[in-house]
């Protein structure tokens, strides 16, 4: 992945972060996880309708990608700013959204992207591959009971619990090495790293996207209209269907054996 489709996740997930999770127990139903609406959400037929449209290609029918939602919803983590900056107390990730995988009948997959929004779950994003819930299962094996998270600002995945930091992919084990390191060592490196980058530093109020990583220029969306889409990395395609309430986005991710 190139450092500018990182940059343009970062600022996908941004965006996403915006809709906060807390009180979200509180709105939903006492027999009901988080989990559970978030799934409801991604099962709905508008959700399903939608992803048919993103897994169509080359002109064919959408009713012909006949995607599936998969069983397993799981919690997305990021890095904390609190945890960056050196906060007494903070976590070294929070959660940022639930997700789950869609599988088309072609094979392709997608990751939806669920958060809620004045109490309800919606799926707010799609993006191609499956890493959120691969991730959280290479997590589960590596050390269970930890927290998956993702260092955005190098695409890099974790797993972590109250003293150490395990690798998940290449660009952790660059970071952290193939054993991993203490949780200690590694809010200092990424203190080192971002601390200067945290919105409300001078870097941040430049325009930074994040405070990591400028902002791509709005593109026209697929579905034209005129309306900006949400960026999306180089040779990519945007999809904004605003019919369904969804904002879809193709997001170019490496490719996995």
């Amino acid at each position: 992945m190139t450092p500018h489709a990182k940059h343009l996740r970062t600022a996908a997930l941004a965006a996403v972060t915006t809709t906060l999770l807390l009180g979200a127990a509180a709105e939903a139903a006492a027999d009901e996880t988080p989990a559970a609406l978030a799934h409801r959400a991604a099962t709905a037929p508008a959700t399903l309708d939608t992803l048919s449209r993103f897994f169509a290609r080359d002109g064919a029918l959408a009713r012909a990608a006949a995607p599936r939602v998969q069983d397993a919803t799981v919690p997305v983590h990021t890095l904390s700013a609190e945890f960056v900056a050196g906060k007494k107390g903070a976590t070294a990730s929070r959660l940022d959204f639930m997700a789950t995988t869609a599988v088309s009948s072609d094979g392709r997959q997608a990751s939806l992207w669920m958060a809620p929004d004045k109490g309800v779950w919606k799926v707010v994003n799609i993006a191609t591959g499956d890493d959120e819930t691969r991730y959280a299962a290479a997590g589960a094996r590596a050390l269970p009971g930890g927290t998956v998270f993702r260092e955005p600002q190098i695409d890099a995945w974790y797993v972590h619990d109250a003293t150490r930091v395990l690798p998940l992919d290449e660009d952790a084990t660059r970071a952290v090495g193939a054993r991993g390191t203490t949780l200690a060592a590694y809010q200092q490196r990424v203190h080192a790293a971002y601390a200067d980058k945290l919105p409300g530093t001078a870097y941040a109020r430049q325009g930074k996207a994040g405070g990591y990583a400028a902002p791509a220029a709005p593109e026209t969306g697929a579905s034209g209209g005129g309306a900006p889409a949400a960026p999306v990395a180089a040779g990519g395609a945007a999809v904004l269907l605003a019919a369904a309430g969804l904002a879809a986005v193709r997001l170019r991710r490496r490719t996995h054996a």
